[in-house]
């Protein structure tokens, strides 16, 4: 059965997933790159370095964003969002987004850029050392789709 997404569904997917897609695009160029983030029902934060994203959504901050949970080809959940890019330089904004980031369950294994500090697994009390760009996306609109089989699949060996 193929579908929409329904209002919580596309709610509790985003919230769910550890790595989404930031669609931005500036000059001509459009480009589209994982990040981990945490999302809160209102905006999407993440954390990142100074590149070509951050450049292209500092001149375009209309973005859009993708996340998905595949369990296999035939069931799996899908959902594009879209909004504005924010950048977090005063207080208390800051702050709050990197404690958002922070308090976010990881897994154990999990990449360096997930780790906002050298001190992971353990969080660093104070969040201002923590360098680089912090931002949010400002969330406008959501849609989403999915498929799910009820047929059992068997793999050949």
């Amino acid at each position: 059965m193929f579908g929409i997404l329904s209002a919580d569904d596309i709610e509790t997917l985003v919230q769910l997933q550890l790595v989404g897609r930031i669609g931005c695009h500036a000059k001509d160029v459009t480009y589209v790159v994982p990040i981990s983030y945490v999302y809160d029902g209102e905006y999407i934060y993440g954390h990142t370095f100074e590149g070509m994203k951050v450049e292209m959504m500092r001149k375009n901050p209309q973005v859009c964003f993708q996340v998905d949970d595949t369990k296999d080809l035939s069931n799996w959940q899908s959902a594009v969002l879209w909004g504005k890019f924010e950048e977090l330089l005063q207080e208390p904004e800051r702050t709050m987004a990197l404690q958002k980031l922070t308090e976010r369950k990881l897994p154990l294994i999990s990449s360096e850029t997930m780790h906002l500090t050298s001190q992971w697994p353990f969080q660093d009390t104070d969040v201002s050392k923590i360098t680089g760009v912090v931002f949010r996306i400002r969330v406008t609109e959501k849609t989403g789709r999915f498929e799910k089989s009820t047929e059992k699949h068997f793999f050949a060996s």
